[in-house]
């Protein structure tokens, strides 16, 4: 299919030229994200988030390394190495809170991005393996906020690091085993903030790796749109630059202002006082809570209270995982050929009732281990499932889905308007004509 707008890309300089014949890096940005990778034109707002979720990852890895600069991996000065950077180092505390609020900045985009994937079908044909590789790196995500949140080896740093690796002692046989290899030891100790730190440095650039791959998966079949239509025509779509990057750019502006405001007023404000004092292992904090991006599946684990053929430790354990593995099975649970769910009635309200359901989850994760929360857990972590392995196989076959629009110009340009415009017109004709 041949895009009238798209212009084949030509070095301007002689350098240029040179680099193009030798190395066409130039040549395959533009190719990605410049003028010439035709975009649907009905994207809308949450199709900025993934471009900030990528941002975010170069956030994290620059303020990393320049943390890792001054910081100590040793048990005896972790701690004090980090008082140091907050203190000492210039701009130290504002590296240091960009690191931090930077992890949650990353974790609020990619569950937007994830929860727009899953109203919009972006997990259908043909983008499996693009949702597949956002999950892998939705895991790696975690691995590293998990490890980074061990390093200032405060208390709810030692503390988180010894509950969630004794997790692994509930896998019958190999449990005690696995949770001595993973923390180098039999409780968490200097051999456990080596290999974390070395994990934590390391999976970021891992993480990069993977999103070279998620992109280079999306460019197969292109980006999907609120309709879920295929492309049919150059009228569907428009170049990537400049308009989608000055959309981006847009979002861009507002997520850095409000992660700005976070940094330089609120830092602390989703932390936990408790890190701030040094970990003892002698002295257990009254509560143990994970970072709040953790919380709905903390909140999973903790449902289980009553053993029934295995421990109820297991049981959490494996449904704390099973209820991320079973979104890499979605393009099976789900295999109805209408992926956006504008065009799925029933489907859009339970999607809006797994929503506040993960928020319930999450509420209740950060709190403590008693009732009610425990019961409500218990409740939402049932619908959770339910959700996914009952409710959406049954609608896939049973829904009466609303008549989806012939092409992607139908819907944006109202029947009629989109019939008149030439055929492979750019945006501009998309516009209303003023009034005489």
């Amino acid at each position: 299919m041949g895009f009238p707008w798209a212009q084949a890309y030509e070095p301007k300089s002689g350098l240029m030229r040179w680099l193009d014949q030798r190395l066409p890096l130039p040549r395959l940005v533009y190719g990605a994200v410049g003028g010439g990778y035709p975009v649907p034109r009905n994207l809308n707002h949450f199709w900025n988030f993934g471009v900030l979720a990528g941002v975010a990852l170069a956030i994290q890895i620059v303020t990393g390394i320049v943390l890792a600069m001054h910081y100590n991996a040793n048990a005896d000065t972790a701690f004090a190495s980090t008082e140091h950077i907050m203190r000492n180092v210039n701009q130290g505390w504002f590296l240091r809170y960009a690191h931090s609020n930077g992890a949650s900045f990353f974790f609020v985009v990619t569950y937007i991005h994830i929860f727009r994937g899953l109203y919009y079908g972006s997990y259908k044909a043909p983008r499996e393996m693009v949702w597949l590789l956002g999950l892998v790196i939705f895991l790696l995500m975690m691995a590293t906020a998990f490890m980074g949140y061990v390093l200032p080896w405060g208390q709810m740093s030692f503390w988180g690091a010894k509950v969630i690796t004794g997790l692994f002692g509930a896998i019958p046989l190999i449990g005690e085993s696995l949770q001595a290899w993973l923390l180098g030891s039999y409780a968490p100790d200097q051999a456990t903030l080596t290999r974390f730190f070395s994990l934590h440095y390391l999976l970021p650039f891992v993480i990069a790796g993977v999103i070279i791959l998620h992109i280079w998966a999306l460019h197969i079949p292109g980006s999907g749109n609120p309709t879920g239509v295929d492309v049919k025509s150059p009228q569907d779509t428009v170049p990537f630059h400049p308009y989608y990057t000055a959309k981006d750019g847009f979002a861009l502006a507002l997520a850095m202002l409000g992660l700005a405001v976070m940094i330089f007023f609120l830092p602390n404000y989703l932390g936990h006082a408790d890190n701030y004092i040094p970990a003892n292992p002698l002295a257990t904090p009254a509560e143990i809570v994970p970072e709040w991006y953790f919380w709905p599946f903390y909140a999973i684990l903790r449902a289980f209270t009553v053993d029934f053929i295995l421990p109820a430790k297991l049981w959490g354990v494996l449904a704390m995982f099973g209820s991320i593995v079973l979104l890499f099975f979605l393009s099976w649970l789900d295999p109805g050929p209408v992926r956006s769910g504008n065009y799925r009635p029933k489907f859009r309200i339970f999607f809006w009732v797994l929503v506040v359901d993960v928020l319930v989850l999450g509420y209740v994760g950060g709190k403590p281990a008693e009732q009610p929360y425990v019961m409500v857990s218990q409740l939402a972590t049932i619908y959770y499932f339910a959700h996914f392995l009952i409710i959406l196989p049954i609608l896939s076959w049973t829904e009466k889905t609303l008549p989806l629009p012939n092409s992607i110009s139908e819907s944006v340009l109202h029947g009629e308007a989109a019939e008149a415009a030439p055929y492979g017109a750019g945006a501009a004709s998309a516009q209303p004509k003023p009034a005489h």
